[in-house]
């Protein structure tokens, strides 16, 4: 059998094209509309990320979030804030590094980590 490999990951959100401009400020890359229902960027270094309107809202909790590495996790929450993020908690630190919980524009949990 042939390997599989990740072509993207699809986020489904209400309004993709909000949303594909949050992400490509955070991660780099150029917001591509491809309709209205259908929104992706290609950050540099990572797999394609792409966004599809669904009529339902967000319930839960995801069960798979992205984990953003970055040098100073507190500075890149502020800089996400601007953008429209919003934290949850604090600042974690252990053993193996420190994580700051976020949530994306439209409720979509991601991390920033170090270590």
């Amino acid at each position: 059998m042939r390997r599989a490999r990740v072509q993207e990951l699809v986020f489904d959100c209400a309004d993709p094209a909000a949303l594909v401009r949050f992400w490509a400020a955070l991660l780099g890359g150029a917001p591509v509309d491809r309709s209205a229902d259908w929104a992706y960027v290609e950050p540099p270094g990572f797999v394609r990320i792409a966004f599809q309107r669904v009529p339902e809202g967000k319930a839960v909790k995801n069960r798979l979030h992205l984990d953003v590495e970055v040098d100073d996790p507190v500075a890149a929450a502020e800089e996400a804030l601007a953008l429209g993020a919003r934290r949850s908690g604090g600042l974690v630190t252990d053993e193996q590094g420190s994580f700051q919980v976020m949530f994306d524009p439209e409720g979509n949990e991601f991390c920033f980590v170090t270590g």
